[in-house]
């Protein structure tokens, strides 16, 4: 047998082999969405993949955790300050203001918010004395840090992004070990505002709520989007209707059927035989981040891990209830498989971050909590 040389042995070439697996099956899914055209999606979209996983390898490789450690603040100060830019000077698409335009890609400043909160409150907590934890002084940071991105994601308005957010920082808070009755109190009040919290959506917000619970009302209007999605979805059956053999999809039925409904494109296609083995290789995926978070040897990659895993476990969970009509329709795309730059440098941020904290061993490894 040929030996394998040591520097490619350094690479973690199941995992590759997971990520390459899931953004080719949403190359041939966007191609096929494309009416059989690797232009508009398919190419931006395998193109987008090979740098952004360049991107993740480098930084898993040959930028060291502790260096992550010292910038998470500045990191997630320099995206707050974005934020503000996209309220000043955003470009506005569907009626929401959400994006930069920086020449080859619009930019979501949103979606890199979602990776900043978790660096930056793996950063505080692992700075923050364990005896102090338990304390308020452990929870008011945490509360503006958070609050900040969230009130302007709010206002552009995005409510999927800004309550993934909000996720993705609550379980770093209660991995640190904050005093579960705080997040059990935290939830019933919510639940108790709930009808004041709706009342301040916006009209179009209100009504995918209200679409959610009885999607029949409007069909033809406001229910368009999950119903027509669970047509394509139903219509797939066991082993699908054929690659390029989908109707809702090639006949603009099922809207956004390259973005956030590409689930129902592919399910319609590959039934549903392909939709569980996406399901495994995302399972493969979570099981990796999972491992890591949980064999991470300083306090900072231990949160640092859990919280992009729970960044990119809330992206898949809320992309296939909303798909199926299980949760409200929010733009929420499916990781590594819907077309969109802004997602995908996210996820793969996330994996080059989960990567260093892997190969970090600097510290002494502490349970959760």
């Amino acid at each position: 047998m040929i030996p394998v040389p040591q520097t490619l042995r350094r690479y973690p070439w199941g995992l590759i082999a997971t990520l390459l697996f899931i953004a080719g099956f949403g190359m041939l899914v966007l191609y096929s969405a494309a009416g059989g055209s690797f232009t508009p999606w398919a190419l931006t979209h395998g193109m987008r993949f090979a740098i952004f996983l360049t991107m993740a390898l480098i930084i898993g490789f040959f930028i060291p955790l502790e260096l992550m450690a010292r910038l998470s603040f500045l990191a997630y100060a320099g995206i707050a300050v974005l934020l503000f830019g996209v309220e000043l000077a955003g470009a506005v698409r569907g009626g929401s203001q959400r994006w930069l335009d920086i020449g080859f890609m619009n930019l979501q400043p949103s979606e890199l918010m979602k990776v900043a909160i978790v660096l930056a409150l793996a950063r505080f907590y692992s700075m923050l004395p364990p005896a102090e934890t338990p304390r308020v002084r452990a929870l008011g940071p945490a509360l503006v840090l958070i609050g900040i991105p969230a009130a302007l994601v709010m206002l552009q308005p995005d409510l999927g992004t800004a309550l993934s957010i909000i996720a993705s920082g609550v379980v770093v808070m209660f991995l640190a070990g904050l005093p579960l009755w705080w997040f059990i109190g935290a939830g019933v009040a919510g639940i108790a505002a709930l009808p004041v919290l709706f009342s301040f959506l916006h009209d179009y917000q209100q009504k995918r709520v209200l679409i959610f619970l009885n999607p029949e009302e409007d069909p033809l209007g406001a229910g368009y989007h999950i119903t027509q999605s669970k047509i394509a979805i139903g219509s797939g059956g066991l082993d699908g209707k054929g690659f390029l053999n989908g109707s809702q999809s090639h006949l603009d039925y099922l809207p956004e059927g390259h973005t956030d409904f590409i689930f129902a494109t592919m399910a319609e296609e590959w039934g549903l035989i392909g939709g569980l083995v996406l399901g495994f290789a995302y399972f493969l995926l979570l099981r990796w981040t999972t491992r890591v978070a949980l064999d991470a040897s300083t306090r900072f990659g231990q949160l640092t891990a859990a919280g992009l895993t729970m960044t990119i476990f809330f992206y898949i969970a809320i992309n296939l209830m909303m798909v199926m009509g299980l949760a409200p329709v929010v733009g929420i795309p499916l990781p590594l498989f819907s077309h969109g730059g802004s997602s995908m440098l996210t996820i793969m941020l996330c994996v080059g971050i989960i990567l260093a904290v892997q190969r970090d061993k600097s510290g002494t490894r502490r349970p959760f909590g």
